[in-house]
């Protein structure tokens, strides 16, 4: 799901111009973190994708939610983030996700997410007083709920196939990989976001 890097790339972006920084501190280990993710999720893998082309699907990231500028504050590009987050524990963290993966990768997995959401939200608390409530559900955090909804209507209708979930293992895999390409561009560093 390409869409999704220049999403995340613009959330950098504004994120890091005068003023649009959260005011809060994440760990060093944040951008690490999400890294370990990508390894765990590459050691998940069971089918070769090439198996499973007729499987392909486009989820439609919601891309026009970025290119009209509804992404103004730090605190969206947060909750952008934390919705991607959130939302890929969620899926991974059901029965039939299990079933789909060896037991060691998955756990690092949801461990690392869990790491995660808990530092943003830490972050949050501390820079607004009221962590993840300090979000709210609106525009594009809503628009990444949706979007997580069509993959798990996908698994569904694809009756939770092996393919099925290689689909979804890469997909996951693309929007981590922008995930941590957004940390890193946050200048995420020494336990401090900086203020660029």
């Amino acid at each position: 799901m390409a869409l999704l890097l220049p999403l995340l790339t613009a959330l950098a972006l504004l994120t890091c111009r005068p003023g649009g920084s959260l005011g809060c501190a994440l760990p060093g280990s944040h951008a690490q973190v999400s890294r370990d993710n990508l390894v765990l999720l590459g050691q998940m893998r069971r089918l070769s994708p090439f198996l499973c082309l007729r499987a392909r699907k486009d989820f439609r990231f919601p891309r026009e939610m970025l290119e009209g500028g509804q992404l103004r504050e730090a605190q969206a590009a947060a909750a952008v983030l934390r919705e991607l987050l959130q939302q890929t524990f969620n899926l991974l963290h059901t029965e039939r996700s299990s079933a789909a993966w060896s037991p060691a990768p998955l756990h690092g997995l949801r461990s690392g997410l869990h790491q995660q959401l808990e530092a943003l939200d830490a972050c949050l608390l501390q820079a607004t007083g009221e962590g993840e409530r300090a979000l709210g559900m609106h525009g594009p955090a809503l628009a990444i709920k949706r979007y997580f909804q069509d993959i798990r209507v996908y698994l569904e209708d694809e009756g939770y196939s092996d393919c099925a979930w290689e689909i979804v293992r890469l997909e996951i895999m693309r929007a981590l990989s922008s995930s941590a390409t957004l940390q890193d561009s946050l200048a995420i560093k020494d336990g401090d976001l900086a203020s660029s």
